[in-house]
């Protein structure tokens, strides 16, 4: 194993593999420290959904649902194995906060966001004729449902491809690996980290942290640290239930006017997410018994055939966490852009990523390369030839294409 590294990743969720695939493929030496496993955090406990997210328009954030519909788009047409396309359904009843016209405005604005040449951007309303075949969904004073696409993926599967190829173009995978300290000189940073029982260092020119919930306390171990923002772990919860409901996304309104999916997932149905503020460690993060049961009877409610489930009955449970900025206003309605944060404006050393969504994880890969360039570009220019990184497949690292 090399002791140089161009970038050292820390953190394999999707956001860390992400980024060292676009390291990765564009020649650069990469290590990639992961303290559990790949995927083992948020990215295996998400909605299973690459989306462009179509309640985000509620809070303006127009910006972040083109560009999550732009990859949704390269996703589908790139990935089709990992990614594919599936119908969602939006019932609107008499008691729903939002309207059949509220609901027709917002799909109609998500297809002109996504190109109104983009295949997968159509809507309809369904024809009441058509309501039967709704899988015993709850008719009682139903007034229109809306059928749209967006898609599902594996997120442990989407993940793990993004770290085979970083690896196949190169990059070493250090796992289980934890850092302990982090200091910029000027020449590297070097790196201290534990690996099989023992304490190794290495030296890199850049350091990202990707590390998701763990971000402040990975940012606490290097000098300097880059400045975040104040920040919030809110806890998201899905149940699984044992019944096989459709080969359709339901996109329903929970009691609180949360939007609630319930979905497909393993021959049975999965319900997500709630959103709770979180402030213990996060290793610990599990389903309480007051989101286990808002789940449940909010599936109550749809679909009646489900009544007789009792919370015992549920055959999954699982909470992940989400990294946003610190505020006064409910989790449903903060921002849900990617930061990046740097030690410096010029030439950056250390970058921590808060933030992010399972969906738009080539884009911030995009973002951090482009904020990386500089500093690694300089670094060329100005190093001695190294130690040559292979990873575990033996495929040797393509040449700098600068």
């Amino acid at each position: 194993m090399s002791t140089e590294y161009d970038v050292l990743v820390v953190g394999a969720g999707i956001q860390g593999a992400g980024v060292a695939e676009s390291l990765s493929a564009e020649g650069y030496r990469v290590a990639i420290l992961e303290q559990t496993a790949v995927a083992a955090g948020t990215s295996s406990r998400s909605s299973k959904l690459i989306h462009g997210g179509l309640r985000y328009l509620e809070s303006g954030q127009l910006g972040l649902v083109r560009e999550c519909l732009l990859e949704r788009k390269w996703l589908l047409e790139h990935k089709p194995d990992l990614v594919h396309l599936v119908p969602f359904l939006i019932p609107v009843y008499r008691h729903s906060k939002r309207s059949p016209l509220m609901i027709r405005a917002g799909l109609s604005l998500y297809a002109l966001l996504a190109g109104i040449f983009n295949p997968y951007s159509r809507f309809k309303s369904l024809d009441i004729n058509d309501w039967d075949a709704l899988e015993g969904l709850n008719r009682d004073d139903l007034l229109a449902v809306y059928r749209y696409y967006d898609a599902q993926t594996d997120d442990t599967a989407l993940t793990q491809e993004a770290i085979r190829n970083a690896m196949r173009d190169g990059a070493e995978l250090i796992c289980p690996g934890s850092l302990v300290g982090a200091e910029v000189t000027d020449k590297f940073v070097i790196a201290d980290y534990f690996h099989q029982g023992q304490l190794n260092t290495l030296h890199c020119q850049v350091l990202v942290n990707c590390t998701g919930p763990w971000i402040e306390e990975t940012n606490s171990k290097c000098s300097p640290r880059p400045k975040l923002p104040p920040l919030d772990l809110v806890a998201g919860t899905h149940i699984q239930v044992p019944l096989k409901l459709a080969n359709k996304i339901f996109y329903v309104e929970a009691e609180d006017g949360r939007a609630v999916f319930v979905m497909p997932w393993q021959g049975e149905t999965l319900i997500g997410t709630t959103e709770r503020p979180y402030h213990g460690n996060p290793s610990e993060v599990a389903p309480t018994l007051e989101e286990k049961t808002y789940l449940l009877r909010t599936l109550k409610q749809y679909f009646p055939q489900t009544r007789p489930l009792q919370l015992h009955e549920v055959s999954d449970a699982y909470s992940g966490l989400r990294v946003l900025p610190l505020s006064e206003k409910s989790p449903f309605s903060r921002s849900r852009e990617t930061l990046i944060c740097c030690d410096r404006e010029k030439h950056p050393r250390i970058l921590a990523v808060a933030g992010g969504k399972l969906t738009s994880y080539r884009a911030t890969a995009r973002s951090v390369v482009k904020k990386l360039r500089p500093t690694l570009e300089a670094a060329v220019h100005v190093s001695q030839p190294g130690v040559q990184v292979t990873s575990s497949t033996d495929v040797p690292p393509r040449e700098r294409n600068h």
